[in-house]
């Protein structure tokens, strides 16, 4: 018996082309192939059957169950289910096979309560259970497996006589039209836990409630964005407006209408991917590319271009932020620019920021940053937009009775009956609307089901739609939302046919043109992402395993100047090789390499933009991907770095120590050593009982592990464990030595991500270690073109002001601080401001300058929570207050910084002896205020940070000179000096010969 695959009809007798009941097309070319489906699974039994078979003759018995399941049969197939089979005196009954329906649960309860009815007609007893869940279904045999047979089984097996037990499953889509009493929790054969279950008690005369989404009405929202339009014009200003409601409500809808009525707009848009884990600028990148060409200032260029992928910098996620505004603020000086993002309910941690971060900052500029997302975006930003006098945010309900059916008049000219059913139906929703109409639109019998979810609505509509195209709509999905017609002609048996299906497709409303990411291709867009989620939920995993490997080939081909191939092949492959893992399929290594490849390229260029957030999660898909018993050492050290980028030092401590008891278990001796290096390093940022010592002795036992082993990833890691530890003990000398030796094997690793953190750490060594300031000018020099324009700035204020330069290093200074500023760096502003700022300020004679700057820097630090930072800060402005005279606040902020600091801090352990020294000795307290300064010598002696060694020196002298022990004072000055001189801080050494003449001169005049 033939039977159609769009309508299930049998086709008795004769060779059809199309079904004489729908139409449909019946080429055997294009016989539909395994799928995955929602169904609801019915189970039919009689009880007492041995019984009848004692008490009835044989042929009546027989004659008896004929009827019974004619009967049963009659009552499946009236409502829409199909009998899959017969099993003894049972029947198995499948609602959605072989064509889904919207409300097929509910006609499954409504056959069994049905059935029921029928039980004492029939003369027999008997019960009945029902469930609901995802199956496999076949192509022809149209056999149904999966879980949801076995429970509806079950289910029916413990029902009483004359009951019907439903699965929560299917309660949950048909809560509104039954009555049931809940069961206690069921113990069923085969399931690991109980399952709740419910006694059917009554079904309701009419169907649940639907929705759908389209523009009616709105007038007061409307009214907001055109307020809002009009104040971002009037004042050149920035404003946030944030469009709130669920899936269909008609978020796009209003956003497109507005958009089409702000004329003198320059309107630019991205979206944010729904499957975006580590793809965190895809709108922006979107956005940047429909802007018009512009000028802009050479590190803002630098950073678009690193992000466009254009050039390879490294960068940060404040540095993109920055940039991005400093563009937008740019295309707005010549045309009001509205900057639509779309699903921020997908977006990345790093672009919420970013958003924000335009609305905080920019000034000067109409832009409005108009965003759409579903309500779950505030789970994770609650405070989104609070606070912020430039932000507005709606939430779109649904529309009221008379508004939707305005909608539907827009539609369709239906008969009244038809409307109030789908005005109920539809509870203001318009996709549910439109959706609606829309499939009675294509429906032959003008018959209107309502569908109890959005999600059976589209899977309903989507299999109705004839084979050929729910294939290409099918194979759309795998790319995603947005797909491309190349890719679909690549993974379709029929290619020549697709442009006129993905037509067809395009006029049924199921997808739109949309603009392509690729050239020379044409683009098209899913009108809703729940479209391409019913689409792609109806291939089977092993299809899907398939078409993803296929696709990330075809990509590979195609995408070469796509900036996040490796984020978008890596999804892919990864999706691949996941559903295979899932089938138990065989292990396909190459596969998994690839993905695991490509992963881990896209986090370790996360890394080097510093988007931690992005970083791990890739970094952590990437290891996901390693062979069971295999390891990856370098790549767990970068996710360490990722994860104290994201979490701080004592999470990433802790995932250290975790991936080096994983690493030794897979017998990599060496990559466990870097590992437990690692962690026991980041173990002396947050536990104040760590031993310095004990991690140094670590590094050279790995250092002496990783010699002869040619390991560059090795070596780099180890040789950057000594330079960290070499900045501790500001030992500056040994620490430029090993940042040379990480960089050279960094660069022999042929990881660009290792080679930009490793070109970080030779600028600082020459600035505070033993090279004079004239090497380091022309060091500076020679690497401007290289060095991150912040680390360039940083260096170079310092040295001018080192040699009397004052207006320069200022200005340099201030250009450092408006752009951390600028860009929400707070924690970086903070740093410059409290020491690098106060440092100029006492070269250039204006102590009371530096307090301030000292004191604002240090609040901006505890704002930031960087108390890292803030201890040593603290005695900068310590030195500052003392040198104006403040004695009592100069002694309160250096007792400060000796409570914030740490053992091993030798900074800060230096600094506050020195301030509070001398205020002992202005105080008259000798022997307290020299044990001080000589214990600060002593711990400069310890480093080769020679300008600090020598104003511990400088400090000593005074205090002996304040004590009258101008011979010691003049020894300590002349050894400052000598330190001056050589490492070229030519306005301390011109101030410490001037001293030596003072005391000289004091010391002739004093009495012998």
């Amino acid at each position: 018996m033939t039977m159609c695959p769009k309508c299930g009809k049998e086709l008795a007798g004769g060779a059809f082309r199309f079904c004489p009941y729908c139409g449909a097309s019946l080429d055997t070319r294009h016989a539909p192939q395994e799928a995955r489906k929602t169904v609801t699974v019915l189970f039919c039994d009689v009880t007492g059957s041995t019984r009848l078979g004692e008490t009835l003759d044989p042929e009546t018995l027989r004659s008896l169950l004929a009827r019974y399941f004619d009967r049963m049969k009659t009552i499946v197939e009236k409502h829409g289910g199909s009998v899959e089979k017969f099993i003894g005196d049972a029947v198995m009954a499948v609602f959605g096979i072989p064509v889904v329906h919207e409300d097929d649960a509910l006609r499954a309860v409504r056959a069994a309560a049905e059935m029921r009815d029928a039980f004492a007609g029939l003369g027999v007893s008997g019960r009945i259970g029902v469930t609901t869940g995802e199956m496999v279904t076949g192509s022809e045999e149209r056999l149904a497996t999966g879980d949801a047979v076995n429970v509806a089984a079950r289910l029916e097996q413990t029902a009483q006589p004359g009951e019907v037990v439903v699965g929560a499953p299917t309660l949950a889509l048909v809560r509104d039209a039954v009555e049931v009493e809940e069961l206690p929790p069921l113990s069923l054969k085969g399931k690991r836990a109980p399952v709740a279950a419910y006694r059917l008690l009554g079904v309701a005369a009419e169907a649940p409630r639907r929705h759908e989404g389209r523009m009616v009405g709105r007038e007061r929202e409307k009214r907001l964005l055109a307020d809002a339009w009009e104040r971002v014009r009037a004042e050149r200003s920035c404003h946030l407006f944030t469009i709130l409601g669920p899936a269909g409500v008609g978020k796009s809808r209003l956003c497109t209408e507005f958009v089409a009525g702000a004329t003198d707009a320059h309107v630019v848009q991205g979206s944010c991917l729904s499957y975006g884990e580590g793809i965190t600028y895809w709108p922006v990148v979107e956005v940047l590319k429909q802007l018009p060409e512009r000028t802009v200032e050479r590190p803002v260029e630098a950073a678009i271009r690193a992000l466009l992928g254009e050039e390879e910098h490294t960068t940060s996620s404040e540095e993109i932020a920055w940039a991005f505004r400093k563009t937008l603020e740019t295309a707005a000086a010549a045309q009001p620019l509205l900057c639509v993002f779309d699903d921020l309910h997908w977006g990345e941690e790093t672009f919420l920021d970013l958003v924000e971060h335009v609305a905080d900052l920019s000034r000067d500029a109409p832009i409005l940053l108009l965003c759409m997302g579903r309500p779950d975006l505030l789970d994770r930003r609650p405070a989104w937009g609070g606070g912020k006098v430039n932000s507005t945010m709606v939430l779109l309900e649904p529309l009221a009775d008379d508004e939707t059916e305005l909608l539907i008049e827009s539609l369709a000219d239906l008969e009244e009956p038809v409307r109030a059913r789908i005005r109920e139906a539809s509870e203001g929703n318009p996709l549910f609307v439109e959706e609606m109409v829309a499939m009675l639109r294509e429906s032959s019998g003008g018959d209107l089901p309502v569908p109890p979810t959005i999600r059976a609505l589209l899977a309903a509509r989507l299999d109705q739609l004839e084979p050929q195209e729910r294939d290409v709509l099918q194979l759309g999905a795998i790319e995603g939302r947005v797909f491309h017609r190349g890719a679909v002609q690549e993974l379709s048996s029929d290619a020549a046919q697709v442009p006129a299906r993905l037509t067809a497709l395009v006029r049924k409303e199921l997808v739109r043109p949309d603009k392509p990411q690729l050239p020379r291709e044409d683009a098209f867009r899913f009108r809703h992402l729940l479209i391409r989620d019913a689409a792609y939920d109806a291939l089977p995993k092993a299809m899907r395993a398939e078409l993803h490997a296929r696709f990330a080939d075809w990509l590979a081909e195609r995408g070469a100047d796509v900036v996040e191939l490796d984020e978008l092949l890596g999804y892919h492959l990864e999706q691949a090789s996941r559903y295979r893992d899932e089938l138990g399929l065989e292990r396909d290594d190459e596969l998994r390499a690839a993905a695991r490849r490509r992963l881990a390229d896209a986090g370790r260029r996360a890394l080097m933009r510093q988007d931690f957030a992005a970083a791990r999660n890739l970094l952590e898909r990437a290891l996901g991907l390693v062979a069971p018993g295999a390891t990856d050492y370098a790549l767990e050290l970068d996710l360490v770095d990722a994860v104290h980028g994201a979490c701080g030092p004592q999470r990433a401590s802790e995932a250290a120590a975790a991936a080096a008891a994983r690493t030794a278990a897979c017998g990599d001796a060496l990559g466990a050593c870097c590992l437990r290096l690692e962690g026991s390093l980041l173990r002396l940022y947050v536990d104040r009982e760590a031993s310095l010592q004990q991690v140094e002795t670590l590094a050279e036992e790995a250092l002496a592990a990783c010699a002869d082993s040619g390991d560059h990833v090795a070596l780099y890691r180890v040789h950057l464990s000594r330079c960290r530890l070499a900045q501790f003990r500001l030992r500056y000398d040994e620490q430029l030595k090993a940042a040379e030796q990480a960089a050279f094997h960094a660069t022999r690793s042929h990881l660009p991500h290792l080679r930009a953190e490793s070109f970080r750490w030779l600028a600082g060594p020459r600035f505070y270690g033993s090279t004079s300031i004239s090497e380091l000018l022309r060091w500076l020099d020679d690497q401007e073109s290289v060095l991150p324009t912040a680390t360039e700035k940083t260096y170079r204020s310092l040295a001018l002001a080192f040699v009397g330069r004052f207006d320069e290093a200022r200005a340099l200074c201030a250009e450092l601080r408006h752009d951390y500023a600028e860009r929400g760096a707070l924690a970086r502003l903070g740093g410059v401001t409290s020491q690098n700022a106060v440092t100029i300020e006492l070269l250039a004679g204006d102590p009371a300058s530096a307090a301030r700057l000292g004191e604002e820097g240090c609040a901006i630090l505890e704002e930031a929570g960087e108390l890292g930072l803030l201890s040593t800060s603290a005695c900068f402005v310590a030195r500052a207050l003392y040198q104006i005279g403040r004695l009592d606040e100069a002694e309160t902020w250096a007792d400060r910084a000796a409570e914030l600091g740490s053992g091993d801090d030798a900074a800060t352990q230096m600094l506050w002896r020195q301030v509070k020294a001398k205020v002992f000795a202005r105080r008259g307290d000798a022997a307290d205020a020299e044990r001080l300064a000589r214990e600060a010598v002593a711990l400069a002696e310890e480093t080769d940070k020679t300008d600090w060694c020598a104003t511990a020196y400088a400090d000593l002298a005074e205090v002996l000179e304040l004590t009258g022990r101008y011979e010691q004072a003049a020894a300590a000055l002349e050894r400052a000096l000598v330190l001056y001189e050589r490492k070229g801080n030519l306005v301390l050494a011109e101030r410490t010969r001037f001293r030596l003449q003072d005391l000289e001169s004091r010391r002739a005049s004093a009495p012998s």
